[in-house]
Order: structure tokens, then C-alpha cells, then sequence
């Protein structure tokens, strides 16, 4: 019989603007991006993929990742706490924060409840939502490893 998941009532969570995801700490530095990502992004900003993977990204082996302001630790498109390009934003942060890495009760605990102060607040995220946004993140990290062999 497999083992309920610790969050099988689902979790609370809703965004309050705090960009505290927005800023780069240890381990979550990087906002790696899938070829979709780009268009996507580029198409929110109303320019073409090409120059927004000029213009707003890195490779670094061989993976693709906004840059990074060298004056300050935040994401390119934060402005007053708020995501420039919410609509348009990357899987990565648009999963967050039901990361696989994340969705353990010890991780939960230090990476999320204590960071995150849309953590517990909102709507209710069921189990299979969650799931559904942690396998989308799991998704675009495979995509992502095919586009860096591929390319």
C-alpha cells in the first residue's frame, strides 16, 4: 500500500507579493528557462526570441538562465516587489513553490513557511494541483537537459 503524501489535504499558498522569490540566496539562484520559456517571455514583452535571449539571458553549459543584475540580487523583471512579466513567467517560477525539492515536510518547513509569506495564506492547493505543478517543474527540468544535448 503506498504511503499517504504528507500534504494529501493539500496546502495553502497565494502569493503577497513579497519578490522574496525574486531574489537570488544560495541554492535558488538561477531562473533556468526552456526554449518555450523564451518565446513565451519574448512574446510578453512584445519583442522576438532571439533578441530577448540576447537581451535578458545566459548559457551557461549549455543551459539558458535569465541573467543576473550584478548590483543586485533580484530578477531583472522584479519592480516594486511585483513580477514585470507575471503573465508570461517562466515554469520555474510559475510552479514554485511545489518543487519536488520543496514538497517534503523538513524542506517545506525551512525553504518555504519560513521564506515565503503567501505560505498558509490563500487558497487551498489540492493534492493532485500540487502534483500537477511538481511534475510540470520535473517536466521542463527533462526538456530542458534534451535542449542542452541537442544543442
Amino acid at each position: 500500500m503506498a504511503k499517504a503524501k504528507w500534504y494529501k489535504d493539500g496546502l495553502k499558498f497565494e502569493c503577497q507579493g513579497s519578490g522574496n522569490c525574486c531574489v537570488s540566496r544560495g541554492q535558488y539562484g538561477f531562473v533556468y528557462l526552456t526554449k518555450e520559456d523564451r518565446k513565451r517571455l519574448a512574446k510578453g514583452l512584445g519583442i522576438a526570441t532571439s533578441t530577448f535571449t540576447r537581451q535578458y539571458c545566459k548559457k551557461s553549459d549549455g543551459f539558458f538562465f535569465l541573467k543576473e543584475n550584478q548590483d543586485k540580487p533580484e530578477c531583472q523583471f522584479l519592480e516594486e516587489n511585483k513580477c514585470r512579466v507575471y503573465s508570461s513567467r517562466p515554469t520555474q517560477c510559475r510552479t514554485w513553490p511545489f518543487w519536488p525539492e520543496n514538497l517534503n515536510p523538513r524542506a517545506w518547513k525551512s525553504e518555504i513557511l519560513d521564506f515565503c509569506p503567501g505560505a498558509n495564506k490563500g487558497r487551498l492547493f489540492t493534492a493532485p494541483e500540487i502534483d500537477k505543478l511538481k511534475n510540470d517543474q520535473l517536466v521542463s527540468e527533462k526538456i530542458m537537459a534534451n535542449e542542452r544535448t541537442s544543442s
